[in-house]
């Protein structure tokens, strides 16, 4: 912190406390060079992490919506919980360790997609029919024939 009134950068800290609304810190300080006070104010980071809609749109990154996601398309499948909550936070740090602060649907629904395949066939191919937005039967029938003819599927066997 520069002094404004000599331009030093040495300074030392007086006083802290809250502000009256508590959404920052208030820090009386003394320039070490000319000694005269001033008071900064503190803030924590608030720009929200951001998710690239198809249409182009932002909207605030929502944990709370991509558990509801999750638990729609778990719904009636012996999916744990713990398991939603690991996709979810996998899901949210993505999102957080993005250098721009924002990511496409595409990579976030690709994402989730990949860790429900390997949980849950049924629920993936709901979760799929949802994000990928199936128009007709014939797009579900090529999304199931690709699970189906994947490697880890034939593993499985049908219990998947």
């Amino acid at each position: 912190m520069r002094c404004p009134y000599c331009g030093f950068a040495q300074d030392r800290v007086v006083d802290s406390r809250e502000s009256k609304d508590a959404d920052s810190i208030r820090r009386r300080r003394e320039c070490e060079r000319c000694n005269k006070r001033f008071t900064t104010y503190e803030r924590i980071d608030e720009i929200p992490y951001m998710v690239v809609k198809k249409d182009g749109s932002r909207q605030k990154f929502d944990r709370q919506k991509v558990l509801g996601g999750l638990l729609h398309a778990c719904q009636k499948r012996p999916v744990s919980g713990a398991a939603l909550e690991r996709i979810v936070d996998e899901t949210e740090a993505y999102v957080v360790d993005s250098p721009d602060r924002e990511r496409c649907t595409s990579e976030i629904g690709e994402l989730i997609m990949t860790r429900l395949k390997d949980i849950d066939t049924v629920a993936y191919i709901r979760f799929a029919s949802v994000y990928r937005d199936f128009k007709d039967v014939r797009e579900f029938k090529v999304e199931l024939e690709e699970l189906l003819g994947s490697k880890e599927w034939r593993g499985k066997g049908r219990n998947g």
